[in-house]
């Protein structure tokens, strides 16, 4: 299936706004409910990037974008190049990417096998996938040859960086405890 049908699947009805899924391989994908935890996370990188970065780029939380002809996925947070429309004409696509953020409640395993190949090969420059529960970031950078050369992971308590931003998501959205 392409995006185009994908669209078309929701204008016609069979898939309705309040269906949480993503188009990747031309195959749809339903996707998890977003949890309390999740959505604050969300929410406190967003405000932290805004803060951070402010209006040289576009903070775009749980929207679409578009990974060719047979991908559209809904990431939770992705960090774009400005554009003084903010996307309205088109969503974005790779080269507007800046970074991608995936929160990972229980979709761990699918983020990992199945998302960051597909991040990589329409080269994604960087993708963080946040463990809610523990905080703990994967960090993949630098796609060649659609797989990420460099990765990493970054505790809660230290500082993660990206442009202008640099904060720990112990300090955005303490571990309660």
């Amino acid at each position: 299936m392409t995006v185009d049908e994908f669209h078309r699947m929701g204008e016609a009805g069979i898939l309705h706004p309040e269906d949480r899924t993503e188009l990747i391989h031309g195959e749809v994908f339903d996707m998890s409910p977003i949890g309390r935890l999740h959505a604050a996370l969300v929410a406190g990188l967003a405000a932290a990037f805004h803060e951070s970065l402010g209006r040289s780029v576009v903070v775009w939380t749980q929207n679409p974008v578009c990974l060719g002809l047979r991908n559209e996925v809904q990431p939770d947070l992705v960090v774009l190049a400005p554009r003084a429309d903010f996307y309205a004409t088109a969503l974005p696509e790779p080269a507007d990417v800046r970074l991608i953020v995936e929160v990972a409640d229980s979709s761990l395993d699918h983020d990992v096998t199945v998302k960051i190949p597909l991040y990589a090969e329409h080269g994604v420059p960087e993708v963080w996938i946040i463990e809610a529960v523990s905080r703990q970031t994967h960090r993949f950078r630098s796609p060649v040859g659609g797989t990420f050369s460099e990765r990493d992971t970054v505790p809660p308590d230290k500082p993660l960086e990206f442009a202008q931003f640099r904060g720990s998501l112990a300090a955005i959205l303490p571990i309660a405890g």
